[in-house]
């Protein structure tokens, strides 16, 4: 049974066209072209069933693949097909061109004194055409008599489509007959659809002809695009788009090119469905691609067996070089296989090539017997090496390729290496996900028999390949990296130590803070109490800082401190200026939340040193440390999205999130919650592809603090269970997630208690585990513990004290929290031109300034300083418009009790559900049954609403003599839905 046919709908349109015009009497004729694979014939079995589900006669021919050329084969098997149904008119009727009907199905040959000239065959199938598909429609088996056919499709005719297939394997009198029917089947209640490849032909060059008279339309089939492919592979599965991994999808996308027979057979292969260390090729792709190839004859299945040991890209100049013959004939092969749609040209570049697919190569490669391969890939490797002296540039990883095919392995191995080194020194655009993808070829290499030197080396430059990419999902299974009781034979232990540090560093990296901490105390007590100050110790103390961050205690901050302060001084000391930096930019982070100066000082002399070694990768870190920091300040996120984009042009994950995170904190503060969205869900994707466990939980905790800041607690709460299973994945996470999540919402949703409880569990958090993240400490929580009377003047200098209070962000809440205290001290003045010094700074955070006007108002309003009654009439149009009619009632509320005008709201009404509605239920009763649903007392639903507890029974009393319940508990029960 045929599936959907996907990617064609253009196509599927112009050919449900040309079936219309020919049951109106107006023929026509269609060429459908394209690679092997494309889809020729599925498009023509799908014209046939629309055909016939019209009511059409279908009929179908194919010239044959199999033998020597049969002449006319596609017309007498069409023929045969109308035979065998019965529609096939009688030879008499056909007139003095029924005796060439019956040669025809005779099966005589066209050559000799009786034979029929091609003109005749042509102007017989007309003949034919004009019979079957000249009938009324709804009489298939009446036989008509002979007649113009344009005159009976004006009457309505039934219609016949005839498919020829595969002409490009056709005979000459095939083509001939081909070519009259095209100019003369406009006459004809029928359409033609001729199936060819799009190599050049003789089909093909009657197509172009046709085309330019108007006798013909060709429709050339591309490769399905990406979304298209996605789509494919769903039907192919079976399941719903949705549904299908994009991981899938990429490699069912970089392995077929867009090829519908490829992406067809990669689905159904379980091996290449499930990415297989050594990729697949399905048998039907394979047989097809050998088929291809041995066309080309012997010289052609050879040099293209000898490109593919490249890969799919190939270098001409090489490759004739490795063969040795003559350029004219190589040349001719080449034409050829380009005309085939084996191989196409790379680009401008005429010295490479590349394979159609990515498999075609693989298939090629895997034809080979081992004795062949090796023989081939020693040539190659020769002739690479007497063209490029030195291997420079991507040679060397060419030549290590070369060398792995001709059992070299240990060449093999140190030439990966050097690329793989090459490659982290450029530092340019995918250039760290290429040396890690060369060197876990190289780590596949290594044996048993491989020194112990070699492996240690090979591991230790994919380790620092995996950190430098963030490619967490590339790191070597354990049983490949460590014996089982952690140790690696052979190797010194200051050399294991280093190696358990790169480990400790990438569970960092992945989120498995426990795997991180005990590769890093193993890293330590490899080193021992006693040992040389080198680059194996430098790196140890640089990552047992960052693992200490994850040890529960209070004093970690501290330990890591000291850890860093080791490694900067060890890295001075001796002469290793990436340690320095690494230990600069660590001891940074560790200082920045009390002393920015020195914090900042440390980010800047990282970039010094970083410039003047050129550590690309370093800098980039660097910068986006110092950017985030100018941002925090000046508001302007600009610098930190010019680095992010530096960090991602150079595939350099770790600085790209952090600077993701930053940006996405940024926004939703900025109240620009769509771009927000897109851009946590653009992090976390890639986070989770990389298996970058830490980096996911951040941006988890992002997509919860969205929410949460636009006071939507189901989509919070869900956002933080996907959090849950992430929570240790990076320090400081359980108290983000209380004092920017929950307690932010609890704000705006009136639950004053429920904030400051939530924000006091913040703080115990900080304080059994302290970290260096943002949380509300030096800001809000200032100001609330102020508004409530539990701090004062001490706590407010305590907080100012430290740097991250001088941020933006929190310079609102503290400057507001010391005009609070001014007001209460007698200091109006003084008061009103803090709070306008506060409320300048939080221009650009549109929900945290109408927050704070809501918060301070009443304070304002009782001790007499700043503008109570404007602050609250414009927190409360901010909220309304937002759609938080609670905490827009609570300023309604205290509006009133300032004795103001009040400002009446009629909208809202399609919040309350259709049956309530229908009810009679208003806005407000509608608030209160949400607050009744929760079985929340009358007191306590008064506080929330900001009114009276008489008012609360009147709204009560009327929701239950509307809905007919008899008590309040009754209409609890009914009304569990309205609980949010």
């Amino acid at each position: 049974m045929r599936g959907e046919l996907i990617g064609r709908e253009r196509e599927m349109g112009q050919i449900a066209a040309a079936l219309a015009a020919a049951r109106s009497g107006r023929g026509g004729a269609l060429v459908v072209t394209g690679e092997p694979g494309a889809g020729k014939t599925r498009l023509a079995a799908e014209a046939l069933g629309a055909a016939a589900a019209a009511g059409m006669v279908t009929i179908r021919g194919r010239a044959g693949t199999v033998g020597p050329p049969v002449p006319y084969r596609p017309m007498v098997e069409a023929l045969l097909l109308l035979a065998r149904t019965g529609l096939l008119p009688d030879p008499d009727e056909l007139g003095h061109y029924g005796p060439v009907l019956t040669r025809l199905l005779n099966g005589a040959q066209d050559a000799g004194p009786g034979a029929a000239s091609h003109i005749l065959v042509a102007e017989t199938m007309l003949r034919v055409l004009a019979a079957v598909g000249g009938r009324p429609a709804g009489q298939p088996g009446q036989r008509e008599q002979q007649g113009q056919p344009g005159q009976q499709g004006q009457q309505g005719w039934r219609g016949c489509l005839l498919v020829l297939d595969d002409l490009h394997d056709s005979d000459a009198g095939t083509l001939a007959v081909v070519e009259y029917l095209l100019y003369n089947i406009g006459q004809q209640s029928a359409v033609l659809l001729l199936i060819a490849g799009c190599a050049p032909c003789t089909v093909t060059g009657l197509a172009v002809r046709a085309r330019q008279y108007g006798a013909a339309e060709v429709l050339d089939l591309p490769p399905l695009g990406r979304s298209d492919v996605h789509l494919l592979v769903a039907a192919e599965l079976g399941i719903a788009p949705e549904r299908v991994c994009s991981g899938l999808v990429e490699r069912v996308v970089a392995g077929s090119a867009g090829i519908p027979f490829v992406v067809k057979e990669l689905v159904r292969d379980p091996a290449a469905l499930h990415g297989t260390p050594v990729p697949s090729v399905p048998t039907a792709v394979a047989v097809r691609v050998r088929r291809q190839a041995e066309r080309l004859g012997p010289l052609g299945l050879q040099f293209l067996s000898m490109a593919a040991l490249f890969g799919r890209r190939f270098p001409l100049p090489v490759l004739e070089h490795a063969i040795g013959r003559d350029h004219g004939e190589l040349s001719a092969i080449l034409r050829a296989a380009v005309a085939s749609h084996l191989i196409t040209p790379d680009g401008s570049d005429t010295q490479w090539y590349a394979f159609r697919y990515g498999l075609a190569a693989e298939a090629l490669t895997a034809g080979l017997g081992p004795g062949e391969r090796a023989g081939h890939a020693r040539l190659l490797a020769r002739a690479l090496t007497a063209l490029h002296p030195g291997l420079p540039g991507a040679w060397c990883a060419h030549a290590a390729r070369l060398h792995e095919h001709g059992g070299d392995t240990e060449e093999a191995i140190r030439l990966y290496g050097e690329a793989a080194a090459r490659a982290m020194s450029e530092g340019g655009e995918g250039m760290a996900d290429r040396a890690v993808a060369l060197l876990t070829r190289a780590h596949h290499l290594l044996g048993p028999t491989t020194a112990p030197d070699v492996h240690a080396t090979v591991l230790e430059q994919l380790l620092d390949a995996v950190a430098r990419s963030a490619r967490c999902d590339r790191v070597p299974a354990p049983p490949t990296v460590l014996d089982g009781d952690g140790s690696m034979p052979g190797i010194p232990a200051r050399r294991q130590a280093g190696i358990h540090a790169r480990l400790s560093g990438i569970a960092t990296l992945a989120g498995r803070p426990a795997q991180a901490l005990r590769h890093a105390d193993t890293a330590r007590k490899l080193l021992g109490v006693h040992h040389p100050f080198d680059d194996h110790t430098t790196l140890v103390d640089i990552t047992a800082a960052y693992a200490e961050l994850h040890r529960p205690g209070p004093y970690r901050l501290r330990t890591a401190t000291r850890f860093a302060r080791r490694a900067l001084d060890t890295a001075r000391r001796t002469g290793l200026p990436e340690a320095e930096c690494e230990a600069l930019l660590l001891l940074g982070q560790l200082a920045r939340e009390q002393d920015e100066p020195t914090a900042t000082a440390h980010f800047e002399q990282a970039r010094t040193v970083a410039l003047a070694q050129r550590l690309p990768a370093l800098l980039v870190t660097a910068e986006v440390r110092l950017a985030t920091v100018a941002a925090s300040h000046d508001g302007q996120p600009g610098r930190i999205e010019r680095a992010r984009r530096e960090a991602l042009r150079m595939g350099l994950q770790p600085p790209a999130y952090e600077a993701g995170f930053a940006l996405a904190l940024d926004r939703i503060r900025r109240c620009e919650f769509a771009e927000a969205q897109d851009l946590i869900r653009e992090e976390a994707a890639g986070a989770e592809r990389r298996g970058l466990g830490r980096h996911l939980a951040m941006m988890r905790l992002a997509e919860a603090v969205c929410h949460a800041h636009q006071g939507r607690r189901a989509p919070m709460e869900e956002a933080l269970e996907r959090l849950a299973p992430l929570i240790d994945a990076a320090p400081g996470l359980r108290a983000m997630s209380y004092g920017q999540a929950r307690a932010f919402c609890s704000l705006l949703e009136e639950r004053h208690e429920a904030a400051v409880h939530e924000f006091a569990q913040a703080l115990a958090y900080d304080v059994e585990n302290p970290a260096t993240s943002e949380f509300g400490k030096h800001g809000i929580i200032l100001l609330l513990g102020v508004l409530a009377g539990r701090m004062g003047r001490q706590h407010y200098a305590a907080a100012v004290r430290a740097s991250v209070s001088r941020t933006r962000w929190n310079r609102q809440f503290v400057g507001l929290a010391d005009a609070v205290l001014l007001g209460r001290e007698g200091r109006p003045g003084e008061a009103a031109a803090a709070a306008g010094k506060a409320l300048e700074v939080s221009d650009p955070y549109p929900m945290a300034r109408r927050l704070c006007l809501r918060l301070v108002a009443r304070h304002a309003h009782e001790d007499g300083w700043g503008e109570p009654v404007e602050w609250l009439r414009e927190a409360e149009e901010y909220f309304h418009g937002a759609g938080l009619q609670v905490v827009a009632g609570a300023g309604r509320a205290l509006l009133r009790g300032m004795g103001a005008s009040v400002r009446q709201r009629r909208t809202g009404t399609e919040q309350v559900p259709p049956e309530l509605r229908r009810c009679g239920i208003t806005v407000r009763e509608f608030e209160v049954a949400r607050l009744v649903a929760e079985r929340i007392a009358n007191k306590d639903i008064a506080g929330r609403l900001h009114i009276s507890p008489r008012t609360v029974e009147k709204h009560v009393a009327s929701l239950l003599q509307k809905t007919g319940h008899p008590n309040r508990r009754a209409f609890a029960s009914a009304a569990r839905d309205l609980v949010p």
